[in-house]
């Protein structure tokens, strides 16, 4: 199953929100009107990498934006980046996230325990409430399973009064019933799952199926777009701007929103618009039981051979108009709703 009509991925998603009760229309409409949306570093990848962009400037875009808060890898910002801080630098950048009424969010590519412990590190002195991470270990996957839960279980030993969340993203290689029984078997309450709007591609598993298993599991998202590209076998992903792909955005921002009964179980939605990202295929209908993942770096994206300005300005108009979609799209599921509910 190589070729498929990707359009075809987005169910009747007004038919869905017909069929639920009142309540749930109800609920349905307010959360889509107050969604916590997070300004995320990767909606800024190359000016952050090229640009002299600084971790400071993206929360002054997320305030400008009216936004619940900030996601920030550890190492966005180059130079300025919160790896490369001192403790006092990384307090005051949190105090100043702060005063712009934003809670903050760190990231990091790794589960080993020098990179984890490292990354609660900065997480705890910037005041962050929550730390995401995801494996990027070379082997069976078997091995990438066992090494990650083992990593993750040194989480209460690097954060012993536990004042952070965690969350581990399906990032490309494992699927989702791999990444529920790392869970299981960690067994941290404060450890749960972000759902990524296109990871799940590379995996060899389609957007909704992979949602509905995750869903009693995930609090945090990535937001974006991709187009779904045949690969060896398996899937691609190269992402575009939200809305000119092939995901399945209204009906998977429905059911998230959905999640969850007296309270909205979805944290923060990080806008994460990157457009020109390439992930190939890493798992594959055909696969050996026990394949092997390959070693990778972590997520970049390649910028090209144009003008850099002109790249650099593009990006940044990219970021804004995500900001536009996403809001317009979330104003036609609550419109939806309470049309239905009148």
């Amino acid at each position: 199953m190589t070729e498929m009509p990707w359009n075809a991925l987005s169910p009747d998603w007004r038919t869905r929100i017909a069929t639920l009760s009142p309540t749930s229309r109800a609920r349905l409409a307010a959360r889509a009107k107050n969604a916590p949306l997070f300004a995320h570093a990767y909606a800024f990848h190359l000016n952050m990498r090229f640009g002299g962009m600084t971790p400071l400037q993206l929360a002054e875009f997320a305030e400008a934006q009216q936004f619940c808060g900030v996601k920030i890898h550890v190492e966005d910002g180059e130079q300025a980046s919160l790896a490369r801080m001192p403790n006092d630098a990384l307090r005051a950048f949190g105090e100043a996230v702060g005063e712009r009424g934003l809670e903050l969010h760190v990231e990091t590519s790794t589960t080993e325990a020098a990179g984890l412990s490292d990354a609660v590190r900065i997480a705890l002195a910037t005041g962050a409430t929550s730390l995401r991470c995801y494996p990027r270990y070379e082997g069976r996957i078997s091995e990438i399973i066992d090494w990650t839960i083992a990593d993750l279980r040194r989480l209460e030993e690097f954060d012993p009064q536990g004042r952070l969340r965690y969350t581990l993203e399906q990032h490309e290689d494992l699927k989702s019933e791999e990444l529920i029984g790392i869970l299981s078997a960690v067994a941290n309450p404060r450890l749960s799952l972000l759902f990524d709007f296109g990871n799940m591609i590379n995996a060899y598993e389609l957007p909704l199926p992979a949602l509905a298993a995750q869903a009693p599991h995930i609090t945090e998202v990535h937001v974006k777009d991709c187009l779904i590209q045949p690969d060896r076998g398996g899937w691609a992903h190269l992402a575009c701007r939200t809305s000119e792909g092939h995901l399945p955005l209204e009906a998977m921002f429905l059911e998230l929103l959905l999640l969850g009964d007296d309270r909205p179980q979805v944290l923060a939605f990080g806008l994460e618009e990157e457009e020109g990202y390439f992930a190939p295929a890493l798992r594959f209908p055909s696969e050996v039981p026990d394949p092997f993942i390959p070693a990778r770096t972590a997520s970049f994206t390649q910028v090209g051979t144009g003008d850099l300005e002109t790249r650099l300005r593009r990006e940044v108009v990219a970021a804004s108009r995500q900001v536009d979609t996403v809001r317009t799209l979330l104003r036609t599921i609550a419109t939806e709703a309470e049309r239905i509910e009148g």
